[in-house]
């Protein structure tokens, strides 16, 4: 198992007590839904429980990552500077207006991929939404994700649900072992965000179907109470 235990929040308990390994998680939703945030709290929580990560980002550089993550409290130098955290930015290596359809090529090809525990990739839509056009790239990538699977690795990719088509999204939302939706609500001038789970396999521990959450600045991820979807 995969641990994300930190003291600040309970994130861990909600989610059956860690990501179990050899696993691949979906987490979907829209854009400001919260998913860069969550990931971030995730990357947080396996590093205070030491184990590695490989970080690739579409939308950070490094020294935007470093800055977003010290705004949250969650100090990442040690690690960096360890080699347990590896961050890959996307643009300094396929350029923001290079053609990257052939992007699963690529991340197939990098053996650093192989090197941590838990992969992430943020946003996975965004690199492979001309990629996956085909049904045999869709199976391509999900097999790759299953190889490393299989050699004990997690992987998390997220989706923005507006940049890929639903015909194209299915395979991963089946195959994923964890499944996770989330929802932005709005009710009285109060914005709610919730985790929606729905799938959570090879984990014997409970799992709590929705996890409401905030983001606060120097502090980063609070599970809230209730919340309303």
């Amino acid at each position: 198992m995969y641990k994300l235990q930190i003291t600040r929040d309970d994130l861990h308990d909600q989610l059956g007590q860690g990501i179990p390994v050899g696993t691949i998680t979906l987490m979907e939703g829209a854009q400001g839904a919260g998913k860069s945030a969550v990931l971030q709290r995730m990357v947080f929580g396996f590093l205070n429980n030491k184990h590695s990560v490989t970080y690739i980002s579409t939308e950070l550089t490094v020294k935007d990552f470093v800055s977003q993550m010290y705004s949250l409290d969650y100090p990442i130098a040690s690690p960096l500077l360890e080699g347990r955290l590896l961050f890959i930015p996307v643009y300094p290596l396929v350029g923001r207006t290079a053609d990257r359809k052939d992007f699963l090529g690529m991340l197939m090809k990098s053996k650093e991929l192989y090197r941590s525990n838990v992969i992430i990739i943020d946003t996975f839509s965004s690199l492979v939404s001309n990629s996956l056009d085909k049904d045999e790239n869709s199976i391509r990538i999900l097999t790759f994700f299953k190889k490393l699977a299989g050699m004990g690795k997690s992987i998390i990719v997220s989706v923005d649900t507006g940049e890929i088509k639903g015909d194209v999204l299915m395979p991963f939302q089946s195959d994923s072992h964890i499944y996770l939706n989330l929802v932005v609500a709005q009710v009285g001038g109060v914005v709610s965000r919730s985790i929606m789970v729905k799938r959570f396999s090879n984990t014997n521990y409970r799992v709590a179907p929705i996890i409401g959450f905030r983001i606060e600045p120097n502090i980063g991820m609070v599970i809230e109470i209730t919340s309303v979807v």
